[in-house]
């Protein structure tokens, strides 16, 4: 298959062009999907089946998004920290609401850059050095559902994709500079972790682990940056299924739909030569890929406490 062609049970739902797409993330409330552009600073809106999305752009460049339990309101990761934002009715820009945490500083090289939400509403996301991926200043960070943000693992070079089991006593987060992927018994009541190990490490030609999510299934599912596929694991890390996509940074991952049976994935055009671009028309795009019978997991909306 040349780098540009569509695979069997690969097709672009959506041509967003992101300099780097990330932050999937499905409303179940809305029956919605949304997802950022890092780096050009947007947030998207898609209703499955529509032939466009609607996006609003932000001051900052925006890692997530998060449902909250308040209508017309999302939780989002920023550079600065996370904030609350409401969706204009009249389609104008977003209305900053307030800061819920602020961990970098403004104009800090240090940036938020990919979360999930516990069974209790918690928010877990880490964070890495946008100018500067070599140096180990990513952290892991934990906003309570009181709104106490504390720092409660790292170093990280490149913190992403948080990913918690059915059964919310497994937590996965990676480094992805280091191709490596760390488990954790997560203790869902008192919102702790505990027991770091290694769960996976990927190999020079698999790139490196970006965004992932558990099915309900209990299997991983794992977006390769520089690896151009997605590959789904078993709890224990054996790889089970892979779907190679016609772009080499796949960012994210995601089940969506009514019944939660469709899989999205998000590419990024960073990084990429013209030579790389010109191959690669799709670089940028949401993709939906076959999830071979697997379904997904509805998100727990954002602790009720941190969105008054």
């Amino acid at each position: 298959m040349r780098h540009g062609d569509l695979g069997m049970g690969v097709k672009v739902v959506l041509e967003t062009g992101c300099q780097l797409g990330e932050g999937l993330h499905w409303d179940a409330t809305s029956s919605r999907l949304w997802l950022v552009d890092i780096h050009g600073c947007r947030i998207m809106r898609w209703e499955l089946g529509s032939p466009n999305w609607q996006e609003w752009k932000v001051s900052e460049r925006v890692g997530w998004v998060l449902s909250t339990d308040v209508a017309d309101e999302k939780l989002v990761g920023l550079q600065s920290g996370m904030a609350r934002l409401s969706l204009p009715a009249d389609g104008s820009d977003w209305a900053l609401l307030g800061w819920v945490a602020k961990p970098f500083p403004m104009g800090s090289s240090l940036r938020l850059n990919d979360a999930k939400t516990d069974a209790r509403g918690r928010v877990w996301a880490g964070s890495l050095n946008n100018d500067d991926e070599s140096r180990p200043e990513g952290r892991l960070f934990r906003l309570d559902e009181h709104g106490r943000c504390d720092e409660v693992d790292g170093p990280y070079s490149v913190a992403n994709g948080p990913a918690i089991s059915p059964c919310q006593t497994l937590m996965l987060h990676t480094d992805s500079a280091a191709r490596t992927i760390y488990a954790f018994d997560l203790n869902v009541d008192a919102g702790t972790l505990s027991n770091k190990r290694v769960w996976l490490r990927f190999s020079e030609a698999d790139g490196y682990p970006d965004g992932m999510t558990f099915d309900a299934q209990g299997r991983v599912w794992v977006a390769h940056w520089g690896g151009a596929c997605v590959s789904r694991f078993s709890a224990e890390g054996e790889l089970t299924y892979r779907v190679t996509l016609p772009t080499d940074h796949v960012t994210n991952v995601c089940f969506g739909g009514p019944g939660l049976d469709r899989l999205f994935v998000t590419t990024a055009r960073q990084g990429l030569s013209a030579e790389q671009l010109a191959e690669q028309p799709s670089a940028g795009h949401l993709f939906e890929i076959d999830p071979a019978g697997s379904t997904g997991l509805a998100p727990t909306p954002v602790a009720s406490g941190l969105a008054t």
